[in-house]
């Protein structure tokens, strides 16, 4: 089982839990969600650095990155994961040619 981290704009939470069900149910792999801030509270700049920091944490233990590309939107915080996976060996896997059903 390939365990993956999930990286995507957070405009796309919802999509992002739906598509992390559907990776563990149907793909086999184990997902490292990051959905943050459910309550949509504001976050101070101190805060925002320790989630960026704990997720780079969270790709440099997975084996691959999944990247929620929905209608081929990648924000420049997703780009710089895309490049940081690579430099560290990652796979990384798009959405928009992974075949799921929450396409």
């Amino acid at each position: 089982m390939k365990t993956v981290t999930i990286c995507g704009s957070m405009r796309f939470e919802k999509e992002m839990q739906e598509i992390a069900f559907e990776l563990e149910t149907r793909h086999e792999m184990n997902v490292v969600q990051c959905v943050y801030n459910a309550t949509h509270r504001e976050i101070s700049e101190a805060e925002r650095n320790a989630l960026a920091k704990a997720h780079f944490l969270k790709i440099a233990l997975s084996d691959a990155i999944y990247v929620v590309d929905i209608e081929g939107y990648i924000g420049a915080s997703v780009m710089e994961e895309i490049q940081f996976a690579q430099a560290n060996g990652k796979e990384v896997i798009f959405h928009s040619k992974y075949a799921t059903p929450c396409s």
